[in-house]
Parts: structure tokens; C-alpha cells; sequence
């Protein structure tokens, strides 16, 4: 883990209305670590992700992504600067199949987004793309399955894939193991932990399951009302006592 900063927002807000779903939010997170966003349902997870990838304007502070501030960038911008992003509900094409969803994923951000009366064989830079990311996430033997077709936790695995077909620095994970069975969650948690440490990237996760989030991430930003409540390594914030009372429920006082 670097000590590089590679995201920070500065007194970050969102308000709908009179509801402050976002208050006042300066974070920092390093290159290459797992930076988990915990919290309480209403805490401000999800908007937060959507001021970090443009999909929301915030109403005041800002985004500032490897120096540059990104803040006023929409969703399509925020992508090309490097930042994928998944969401709670699983996002993907589900007629097409396995390799034709990362393949456009791949395609999309390589300039030749529409081009779609020519041939694929034309753009053999994003097969070879392709073929790579389907190793990387486990799915060569559906390959051609459409996506419709595939378990829940493999399509989980295909929206990974989506997000690193165009090889972001930053992955915006919200809620990755989100309806998955119990069984299917470590082989999706150990992919995420192999692309972030041998790809070099960052990755920030919002996840409700304390057992994965615990066994980790380097950092634990814990969110409540929308503002930061605490922030730390896990056996830190397992040790916190507002974090207790406020989220854990003494869950993992003792065994962090």
C-alpha cells in the first residue's frame, strides 16, 4: 500500500431538499489499498460513491482524483480518467454473452465506441483485451453463456469484469457480494483481493457483511448521518466504542 494519495474530497456534500445525505465529508484514500465505506442503511454510502464517480453533483466541496479535481466531471468523463464503478443492483447486458459484455466494455473506451457496422475482427486490441479479463475473473467456461443465463455470483464475477475491461486505477465496489449465497461470497472476495493487489489497484468498498469487510481492507471509514464517525484499520475501528454503539453492536469487539 502506498502512501499516495490517489482520491480525497474536501468538505464533500449532497442535500435533496432538507435531507443532508452527505455532510461535510474529507476523506483521504491511498494507492493500491482496500478502502472499505461502512455504515448504517441511511448513513450516505451510496450517494458518497456517486459524488466519486460523477453520477450525482455534489452540493458543495469537492473531488480531487491523482491531483486533478474531477468534481463538476460527469459519469462518462470519470470513467476515461480511470474510475470503474459497480452498483448494488448487478449491471450488466443480459442477452448478450460472458465475452460480447466485457468485449463492448473494452471497446467503449478505446475510441471506437461506435463503430458498430464493422467487423469485430477489426479491433483485435479489445479481443485480446477480452480474452485477458475472462481469466482474470474465473468465467472462460461461460465464456458464451449469455449473460441472463449465469448463477448470480458469476455475473457479480461479470460485472467485474465489465469494470476492468478498460483497466481503471480506481474500483468503486458498492455492495459486490449484495444477494449473493454465503458459499458464493469468499471466491468473489479472494478475485477482488487478487485484482487489487496484483493489478495494482485501488479499491473502495461499501459492504454490509462485517466478516468480509474485517478480513480485508487496509482502512475502515465508518459513515453515519452522512458525516465520518471513525476511521481506521480494522482492529481499530472493532475497538472504537462509538462505532459500537452506533453500528457494530459489539459483533467484533473481541474478535478483531
Amino acid at each position: 500500500m502506498s502512501d499516495e494519495i490517489i482520491i480525497e474530497t474536501v468538505s464533500l456534500s449532497k442535500h435533496f431538499g432538507a435531507l443532508v445525505a452527505v455532510d461535510n465529508v474529507n476523506l483521504k484514500v491511498r494507492r493500491n489499498s482496500l478502502h472499505a465505506i461502512i455504515g448504517p442503511n441511511g448513513a450516505g454510502k451510496t450517494t458518497f460513491f456517486n459524488l466519486l464517480s460523477g453520477n450525482l453533483e455534489p452540493t458543495g466541496g469537492s473531488v480531487i482524483f491523482k491531483g486533478r479535481d474531477i468534481t463538476h466531471q460527469p459519469v462518462h468523463r470519470t470513467i476515461h480518467f480511470g474510475i470503474g464503478r459497480s452498483f448494488q443492483i448487478t449491471n450488466i447486458f443480459p442477452n448478450l454473452t460472458v465475452f460480447e459484455n466485457i468485449r463492448l466494455a473494452a471497446q467503449a473506451l478505446g475510441g471506437d465506441n461506435f463503430k458498430f457496422w464493422q467487423s469485430t475482427s477489426r479491433f483485435t486490441q479489445y479481443e485480446e483485451r477480452t480474452w485477458e479479463v475472462v481469466e482474470k475473473v474465473g468465467l472462460k467456461d461461460r465464456v458464451y453463456t449469455p449473460a441472463r443465463a449465469l448463477p448470480h455470483g458469476d455475473q457479480r464475477k461479470l460485472e467485474l469484469g465489465i469494470i476492468l475491461a478498460p483497466d481503471p486505477e480506481v474500483l468503486l465496489l458498492d455492495e459486490p457480494t449484495a444477494g449473493m449465497a454465503a458459499e458464493q461470497v469468499p471466491d468473489l472476495i479472494a478475485l477482488i483481493q487478487e485484482v487489487q493487489k496484483s493489478g495494482n489497484k485501488t479499491v473502495m468498498l461499501v459492504e454490509h457483511n462485517m466478516n468480509v469487510v474485517m478480513s480485508v481492507s487496509d482502512v475502515i471509514t465508518v459513515m453515519h448521518l452522512g458525516k465520518v464517525l471513525a476511521e481506521g484499520t480494522p482492529s481499530e475501528i472493532a475497538a472504537n466504542k462509538e462505532v459500537q454503539t452506533a453500528y457494530l453492536g459489539g459483533l467484533y469487539e473481541l474478535n478483531v
